[in-house]
């Protein structure tokens, strides 16, 4: 038997706001109801997601996940962030909601993902298709690389931010010197969006400074061109004001 469909249904404070915010990122509302209970629908092309409201909800607390498989995880980030930046004028990287960048996780066999935090506290994990992933298991070329992948599980995987942004401060404090300057601009950058999240922004900005300051060829800015955007995004949100969205307060 083929062609069966899933249509997550999750959790939420209010299903106007969860609204706003899917249709921020291109969804369109198919189904509605405020009786018996209040339910949305929503959906981007083949993406569907349902949501139902509950009184007294905190995102804080929401076990709310689902994972969606894709052919281009790069490609509809961009269109998520452009929906972001045409209404807030930043990516959302902190609070909730907020939405983290595509890398790749090694406990999901290299496989390129992000996650969407949603209003509702839900984490829609969103990863390359396994048939069109990279499934390339290169080893880490320094120390500092594997504690980066180390810690993306945790900040990413797992939501442990905290523990993700000690393992990484770690690592910088040791390997700093001794890391070729890719790995060390990637470990940066996200150290600077750990910070970010955990509400640090003084640490963010130290941290983002230092990637500035780096030099390097321009073979290398290449090859950092996603940490390098991130890193834009980052600077941007530090210095546009509170993180806190209207919607998650």
């Amino acid at each position: 038997m083929s062609g069966e469909i899933t249509v997550p249904l999750l959790p939420c404070r209010s299903i106007d706001e969860i609204a706003d915010f899917y249709q921020m990122l291109g969804f369109e509302r198919t189904y509605w109801q405020t009786k018996p209970y209040p339910c949305v629908g929503l959906r981007r092309e083949d993406f569907q997601l349902q949501f139902f409201g509950l009184d007294g909800f905190d995102p804080e607390a929401s076990y709310g996940s689902c994972v969606v498989l894709v052919e281009d995880t790069m490609a509809l980030y961009e269109a998520f962030a452009a929906g972001m930046r045409a209404v807030h004028g930043k990516v959302l990287v902190a609070g909730i909601p907020r939405m983290t960048r595509p890398r790749k996780r090694k406990n999901t066999g290299n496989a390129a993902g992000f996650s969407v935090v949603d209003p509702g506290g839900n984490w829609i994990r969103i990863f390359h298709n396994t048939d069109a992933a990279d499934d390339s298991t290169d080893e880490p070329s320094s120390r500092l690389a594997k504690a980066m992948q180390n810690a993306v599980v945790l900040g990413d995987s797992k939501g442990d931010t905290r523990q993700a942004a000690r393992i990484l401060d770690s690592a910088l404090n040791t390997h700093r010197a001794s890391s070729p300057v890719t790995d060390l601009v990637e470990a940066l950058v996200y150290g600077a969006e750990l910070s970010m999240r955990l509400g640090d922004r003084a640490r963010a900005g130290v941290l983002l400074a230092e990637v500035a300051a780096a030099e390097l060829t321009d073979e290398q800015r290449e090859s950092l061109s996603g940490a390098l955007a991130n890193a834009a995004d980052l600077e941007q949100a530090r210095t546009t004001g509170d993180e806190e969205q209207t919607w998650a307060k």
